[in-house]
């Protein structure tokens, strides 16, 4: 969960990914390098604005394993803001009136343009917003309008069970010596969900591939009644360890949930920052296991800067505000060299507060 320093060059294209668990959550990342959500930086020229986007309304929930996880597409992550309540249970509860282990977090990024202006995009309790979903426009001016902000104020839920069954059955198909009835596949239809995954994108002045997806004949378009389907690297050609930043990121995950959003739709409310014109393609996702990786979830994110400054000393990390149950007992702490995070209770008796139940 390391926090990541780059210059982040026009439309270039860098990828995080950071593990949220019990064990992980423990650092503010963004704050311990300088990013200060709290601050109103140059709120003075912080009105560049590309459009009048609506607050995004849009939530989620991941819930494959043992966790209950709160997504929104304002870029706010694990809080129930109606409710003003913690939202990452683990364990989950039919009822979610279990323990919570977070209270909130989201993506927090900065970086100083060539004029040494401060630019600035982060979330901590939404009272503002600084992010709006939907992808920004390519020709250098970064903006988005309302109706593409509305479009895309929602998420895209995928299983892996799903694409490995979409997969088996085109490959029969092919296969002469497959019969789909032995296969159990004779009876197959196409999810819903596959024809609604937004892989190509055509709205005039954004890139047109949008989200990831396995192209099975190579032709550049995206149909999955040729066995297309969203990108789970089902052949395991990618090389998280040796990738660079322009390889295509594929969909992670058992269950995977993806959705865009941006820093331009608006006025920075949260954090009275510039705009940078970062679009983020986002990934939330979670395995079902035997082992500790049930008691976790995963978060992976493209940044896009869309517009035409290179941004210097470039920080971004994902901020979290863990409460472990009862808050009043934890303690949090860091092992540097796996730059990890996390949290624990300081006591034997982590006792209920404030209606939250403790562990």
């Amino acid at each position: 969960m390391k926090a990541m320093t780059h210059n982040f060059l026009p439309r270039a294209t860098g990828a995080a990914l950071v593990v949220a668990s019990l064990s992980v959550h423990g650092m503010d990342w963004a704050t311990a390098h300088g990013v200060r959500s709290g601050e109103n930086a140059n709120a003075g020229s912080g009105q560049l604005r590309a459009a009048g986007c609506a607050p995004a309304t849009s939530t989620t929930e991941l819930d494959l394993n043992n966790v209950r996880a709160l997504l929104t597409t304002s870029g706010l992550l694990w809080y129930d803001k109606p409710a003003n309540r913690a939202a990452y249970e683990v364990p989950k509860t039919p009822d979610r009136t279990g323990a919570k282990a977070i209270y909130s977090g989201g993506l927090w990024m900065g970086g100083l343009s060539p004029d040494n202006q401060l630019k600035l995009a982060a979330i901590l309790y939404r009272q503002g917003n600084d992010f709006w979903p939907g992808p920004l426009t390519t020709d250098g001016s970064a903006s988005v309008t309302d109706d593409i902000c509305v479009a895309n104020d929602r998420f895209y839920t995928n299983n892996l069970s799903d694409a490995e069954r979409h997969d088996a059955y085109f490959r029969c198909l092919a296969d002469p010596e497959c019969d789909l009835a032995e296969e159990g596949l004779d009876n197959y239809i196409i999810p819903t969900s596959y024809f609604e995954w937004p892989a190509i994108n055509t709205d005039q002045g954004y890139d047109t591939y949008l989200a990831p997806f396995t192209d099975v004949n190579d032709d550049g378009d995206y149909v999955p009644s040729d066995g297309d389907f969203p990108g789970f690297d089902l052949a395991q050609e990618v090389n998280c360890v040796n990738k660079f930043r322009t390889d295509p990121v594929p969909v992670f995950g058992d269950k995977n949930i993806w959705w865009v959003f941006n820093d331009k739709g608006n006025q920075h409310s949260e954090t009275g920052g510039q705009p940078i014109g970062m679009e983020i393609k986002a990934q939330a996702f979670a395995f079902s296991t035997n082992n500790e990786v049930n008691n976790m979830t995963f978060y992976n994110y493209v940044l896009i800067n869309r517009g035409t400054q290179t941004l210097n000393n470039t920080y971004f990390g994902q901020w979290a505000d863990p409460d472990l149950g009862g808050a009043d007992d934890d303690f949090t702490g860091c092992d540097v060299q796996r730059g990890l995070g996390y949290v624990y209770n300081g006591d034997d008796n982590d006792a209920d507060q404030e209606g939250t139940p403790g562990y």
